[in-house]
C-alpha cells in the first residue's frame, strides 16, 4: 500500500491528526494516541507460541496469513466493555475505529495461535502433530476465556 501523493504530504504538513478527520481514510498507526494501533504485540508473542507449540522447523508465509486472518475475524467480533475501557472508549465495535483487535484481549492469545499452529500442520512444517481441539482448549484455559466459536 502506497499512500496517495495529497495524504503523504498533509502528513508531512500536518501531522495524523487531519489525515485521522478525513472520512475517506481508515488508518492504523503505531502511535498510541490514534485508534487502530498496530504493534508487534499482536503478532510475536502469538506467532511464535503456535509455532513452537507445533515445533515448527520454520515460520512459513501460511503461517502469517494464516495470523493475519485470524487477527481479522477476531476484530469483527468487537471487543468487550472491559476492553474497551482500558482504550478509555466505550466500546469497540468493527468499523473504521477498530480494525485491528486490542493487544488487551485475551483472545488473541487462542485464535492467533490456533490458526498459526493449524497451518504449521497443513503446511507441513509442523515436528508435532497435535490434536487442535485438545490445543484450543488448552489455550482457552490459558487466556481465561470462553470456548470460542472460529467459525463466526
Amino acid at each position: 500500500f502506497q499512500a496517495e501523493d495529497g495524504i503523504r504530504d498533509l502528513v508531512r504538513s500536518r501531522g495524523l491528526g487531519d489525515v485521522y478527520k478525513r472520512q475517506d481514510i481508515i488508518m492504523a498507526t503505531g502511535r498510541t494516541d490514534y485508534p487502530n494501533q498496530v504493534n508487534n504485540v499482536l503478532g510475536f508473542p502469538f506467532i511464535f507460541r503456535g509455532a513452537l507449540d507445533v515445533a515448527a522447523t520454520e515460520i512459513n508465509e501460511e503461517m502469517k496469513v494464516a495470523a493475519s486472518l485470524a487477527l481479522a475475524k477476531l476484530a469483527k467480533l468487537g471487543a468487550s466493555k472491559d476492553i474497551a475501557k482500558r482504550h478509555n472508549r466505550e466500546e469497540l465495535v468493527y468499523g473504521k475505529d477498530y480494525i485491528v483487535p486490542s493487544p488487551f484481549d485475551p483472545r488473541v492469545l487462542v485464535w492467533e495461535s490456533y490458526a498459526v499452529a493449524k497451518a504449521a500442520i497443513e503446511t507441513g512444517v509442523a515436528r508435532l502433530k497435535i490434536d487442535l481441539d485438545e490445543y484450543k482448549s488448552k489455550l482457552e484455559k490459558m487466556a481465561g476465556v470462553e470456548p470460542q466459536n472460529f467459525d463466526e
